[in-house]
């Protein structure tokens, strides 16, 4: 069974998300500040609160160690802002991102729809993802955001939502997972996907 990290940025309010993690069969989830701690653990998630700039001035002392990590397979599962924060760069901030995912993240289109878009909306399944094992096309989870992602590799993109404008809702680069809603919000589905990364946590472990 898998022992799961999730790293604070500062934003707190972290307790649905270790909760969920721990009710769909984590063995033990704990909250970290530092990434040198990643060794200990079978897997990383990337919460979704807070600020693009906080949040990259939070990580990137140790920023070396997420490298690492990901280079040595660890599955890492990023959740709206901690996916935005793979990417070059935010328009929701001044400072550069983690660079892991090549690509930029732009806020939702102004005067098209309201912003944040909240709420329930479904997916659409473009592509094989061991992330979405057992979720049917046309699935419903929940959204928080101001902001979506443009990746330049469109392969990694393996489910998008319709919000005015086509959001890459879930990507998928081999040990590394971004999801635009907040699965641990999601009810069953949610669940679903949950459960399956911590199978992929397990699976690499072994």
């Amino acid at each position: 069974m898998a022992k799961i990290a999730i790293f604070d940025y500062g934003a707190g309010n972290l307790f649905s998300l270790k909760s969920a993690l721990e009710r769909n069969g984590a063995e033990s989830v704990e909250i970290i500040y530092d990434l040198k701690e990643l060794p200990k653990y079978d897997g990383l998630v990337l919460p979704g609160v807070g600020n693009f700039d906080p949040a990259i001035k939070s990580i990137e002392g140790s920023a070396q160690h997420l490298d690492k990590a990901i280079d040595s397979g660890m599955p890492v599962m990023g959740i709206c802002l901690g996916m935005e924060m793979l990417f070059d760069k935010s328009e929701e901030g001044k400072m550069e991102g983690l660079r892991i995912l090549d690509g930029d993240v732009v806020m939702l289109p102004k005067g098209k729809v309201k912003i944040p878009h909240m709420g329930w909306n479904n997916l659409q399944i473009k592509g094989d993802s061991r992330f979405l094992k057992g979720v049917r096309d046309g699935s419903w989870v929940y959204f928080v955001h101001s902001y979506r992602t443009v990746p330049r590799q469109r392969k990694i993109v393996v489910a998008t939502s319709d919000y005015g404008v086509s959001v890459p809702a879930v990507i998928e680069r081999d040990n590394l997972i971004g999801v635009q809603f907040h699965p641990e919000k999601s009810g069953d589905v949610g669940s679903i996907m949950i459960r399956n990364f911590l199978k992929i946590c397990d699976s690499e472990s072994t």
